[in-house]
């Protein structure tokens, strides 16, 4: 490759991954307000989990006598970018906790903290179910991690619902040359070296030539649901200027990316199609995820609001986001 076209390579893979730079971020160190929950009767130390904060404390204070939804993020993501989501949980009476993980390792390896994770989790909150929601690269850890012959499920006895939202589960249309072996060879090793640089470990894993993506594997038991959420982000706009000019897309996965035939096959699968973009489906400071919390609150996944509690809501979309 020359070093016009390889520079080319780098702004697009890094543009439509989901990873690309981020405008600065404040770290959420604020405690979730405990909203509706009932006081927490255990304090948990689980590698991986913690509370949807940026708070250096990973101590879960939870009630172990309910369900526990765990979040996972993105790239460039982290608990505290869920917090929103986490509070407006809360404010429905139900706990929301938050995975993390290293987005540049491997995302079998990631996926196997989330197992390592949930599977403490659920041992804590026996005979209550655990869903698992991941958004983005989330997702496909989350997906990944759900597998029935991945060793290192020690127990069947967790009770599960897995959800992924804007999950590439196809492959990164954008990664397609970190897949191709031919290319690997012609640019003389410099393709595998860019796309190293830019995703890290998992710059194999995202491309649909990979084994990750062409083979998933069947659900665990006892993940006895799927929701797919699957965004159409056609024409959606992140940012605006002040005149209403998008000032940065936020188109990140087609629809194509999003379905998978292995995948949609699945006996617990059922997807749902949104018209949202990718950040917008779960909120960010400029957008609260209205179109998420509908879908998430028709799937059954997420309470009702009740009514009367209508204004107190809109209230807190307005603080959060």
């Amino acid at each position: 490759m020359n070093p016009r076209s390889t520079l080319a390579f780098i702004s697009l893979l890094t543009a439509l991954t989901g990873c690309s730079i981020a405008p600065p971020y404040e770290p959420e160190t604020q405690p979730i307000e405990p909203g509706r929950l009932p006081p927490p009767n255990a304090a948990l130390t689980i590698p991986g989990l913690g509370p949807c904060t940026d708070s250096p404390d990973p101590t879960l204070h939870i009630d172990t006598n309910r369900p526990v939804t765990v979040l996972v993020h993105g790239c460039n993501g982290s608990a505290g970018r869920f917090r929103s989501l986490a509070q407006l949980y809360a404010f429905h009476g139900q706990q929301a906790v938050c995975f993390s993980y290293d987005d540049r390792d491997s995302l079998v390896d990631s996926s196997g903290q989330l197992i390592t994770a949930v599977e403490a989790l659920s041992s804590k909150v026996r005979g209550h179910e655990v869903t698992v929601i991941g958004h983005s690269m989330g997702g496909l850890v989350a997906r990944k991690a759900m597998e029935k012959d991945r060793r290192e499920w020690l127990r069947n006895e967790a009770r599960m619902q897995l959800v992924t939202i804007s999950a590439p589960l196809a492959g990164i249309d954008a990664a397609g040359p970190c897949g191709s072996r031919s290319l690997h060879w012609l640019s003389l090793g410099i393709v595998p070296s860019i796309c190293w640089m830019i995703t890290g470990d998992n710059w194999f894993e995202i491309t649909s030539a990979s084994d990750f993506i062409q083979r998933p594997g069947p659900l665990h038991p006892s993940v006895r649901r799927y929701l797919k959420v699957v965004t159409d982000e056609r024409d959606t706009c992140r940012r605006e200027s002040a005149e209403g000019k998008c000032l940065e897309s936020d188109y990140i996965f087609s629809l194509a990316e999003q379905y998978h035939p292995v995948v949609d096959r699945y006996p617990q699968v059922s997807n749902v199609e949104v018209e949202a973009g990718h950040v917008e489906i779960v909120g960010n400071k400029e957008i609260a995820p209205r179109k998420l919390l509908g879908i998430l609150q028709q799937q059954g996944l997420l309470a009702l609001t009740p009514p009367e509690r209508l204004a107190a809501l809109e209230r807190l979309l307005a603080e959060l986001y």
